[in-house]
């Protein structure tokens, strides 16, 4: 889910990064989603989903429930345990079906009026959403709405399917429903609520994840496992690319209102979104990391006494690149996991102090030592140089800089939050150009092909690749029309700063 932002251009609409997010140099997904039908605890069993999903967004959060006669919104800005903890607040979530979203927003500030899910009285009636991803068309869509009469009350493209369900002529809600995704594009997984059923629904290629699970008699869908496992509910399967299924209390229904297409799932949930005891696809996300760690020391082997993961996000990678080289690993960075994402910097003595608020030298596991240091992604160069530093500070002889995945080289628009192009390190230099910014001894990313083979493909297959990887490739899977107008799918040269 996106926010929607004019341009500095008149008459245009982009995205643009939030000015609080100015020198985060971490990626960052929107939502995760969590719905239950058929569970007389259905509200809490979302909090509890959501409260797994955590890691997807953690800037605000919402619950809808229906208890047969009314629908219930509560929503929040803010983290899923300091919102939902409370029996009066789950006490007023009635009812055997729910749907729940955490929120993380890419531009501008989080206000209320944008934390899904979003909920419409529609002439069926009510009907709630919730999205993880971001339509590359809803800008367009969202002018067409408005010059036509539309009134949008929120900024967020999610909005736009409202808004095309409810001018749908179809008679049943189901139709209405495949009517407006025949119109919208990108990368989506839906999950909604009505009266009596409950919908989920993937893009055609499958981008953003979305798996079904059942717990007793009560069905979930959500967007990983974990949140699967923290209910106690079983994993059924994911739901496939470009399929909708509907769930009400009579069973499952699967439709495919779509052509064929082969999945192209997001790489980046194996590499860094997704929560490494979940399963996608088929493959553990803490395995998979292993072996891009393993892959990378075959193919960026060091000379070098220790390997140092910047935690969290770089250590299963670093466990690998340890056991593959033979080199042992150590704990000589100490991350602060209560740094909140609003501590207030307010001088810039203070805020270039802000890596240490994070992460600490652990100097007896560095002093003395060559170190090879293991982070899963660049993606402005601004943290990994402060750590860089911090580690020869701390006593290291050499600084062997390796990542885990290839040189993030084209921004997303399929629900990242990755900067502009004129912001991505190295979109702008050279691996040695690269290396000299940071000041690391040596610095190389893993190969394309080499995380591939961590998923257990022998390389990318250039015609039909196997994931969407565009952020390494340019090779974006959809039409990008809010930013170029309707496009053929392929090489879309992004090179030039996108606002």
């Amino acid at each position: 889910m996106h926010l929607l932002r004019r341009n500095p251009s008149p008459g245009t609409f982009g995205h643009s990064p939030s000015p609080s997010r100015e020198g985060d140099d971490r990626l960052h997904e929107e939502c995760g989603v969590f719905g239950v039908l058929g569970h007389d605890d259905a509200a809490a069993l979302t909090a509890l989903g959501l409260h797994a999903l955590q890691h997807r967004g953690q800037e605000a959060a919402g619950i809808v429930s229906f208890d047969g006669a009314h629908f219930h919104s509560e929503r929040r800005l803010g983290l899923v345990g300091d919102n939902f903890n409370k029996a009066d607040v789950i006490g007023r979530l009635k009812g055997h079906i729910a749907l729940g979203h955490n929120r993380y927003s890419t531009t501008g500030d989080t206000v209320l009026r944008n934390v899904q899910p979003l909920f419409a009285d529609l002439d069926t009636g009510g009907f709630a959403v919730a999205h993880n991803g971001n339509l590359t068309n809803a800008l367009t869509l969202r002018r067409e709405l408005i010059s036509s009469g539309a009134i949008c009350q929120s900024t967020s493209d999610t909005e736009v399917i409202l808004h095309l369900i409810a001018r749908s002529r179809r008679r049943r809600i189901v139709e209405r429903f495949v009517d407006a995704l025949l119109q919208i594009e990108g990368a989506y997984a839906l999950v909604c609520l009505t009266n009596d059923m409950l919908i989920g629904a993937r893009d055609p290629i499958g981008i953003r994840p979305l798996v079904l699970g059942r717990l007793g008699s009560a069905y979930v869908l959500t967007s990983e496992t974990c949140a699967l496992d923290i209910v106690g509910a079983e994993f059924v399967r994911e739901i496939e690319n470009g399929e909708i299924i509907v769930i009400t209390k009579d069973g499952i229904e699967s439709h495919r209102p779509f052509p064929r297409r082969p999945a192209r799932p997001c790489i980046f949930e194996y590499i860094y979104f997704a929560r490494p005891d979940s399963i996608v696809g088929g493959r553990n996300v803490y395995a998979t990391r292993k072996q891009t760690g393993v892959e990378l020391a075959r193919e960026a082997p060091a000379t070098a006494d220790v390997v140092i993961p910047i935690p969290d996000s770089g250590v299963p990678a670093a466990i690998g690149y340890s056991q593959e080289s033979r080199l042992p690993f150590e704990l000589g960075i100490i991350r602060n996991h209560y740094v909140g994402r609003t501590f207030i910097e307010p001088e810039q003595r203070i805020r270039q102090l802000g890596v240490k608020l994070k992460h600490s030298a652990n100097a007896a596991a560095v002093r003395g030592n060559r170190i090879v240091l293991i982070d899963d992604s660049v993606v402005r160069g601004t943290t990994c140089k402060k750590i860089v530093q911090m580690m020869f500070e701390a006593g290291a002889r050499e600084v062997h800089f390796r990542v885990a995945c290839p040189p993030i080289a084209h921004p997303d628009f399929y629900g990242i939050d990755t900067p502009r192009t004129g912001e991505l390190l190295a979109a702008n230099m050279s691996v040695d150009d690269m290396c000299r910014f940071t000041g690391a001894t040596s610095l190389a990313f893993l190969s394309v092909d080499g995380v591939y083979r961590a998923l257990g493909y022998e390389r990318r297959d250039a015609r039909n690749p196997q994931f969407t990887d565009h952020c390494f490739t340019g090779d974006y899977p959809t039409s990008l029309t809010d930013q170029h107008g309707p496009a053929h799918v392929g090489q879309l040269s992004l090179l030039t700063e996108v606002s």
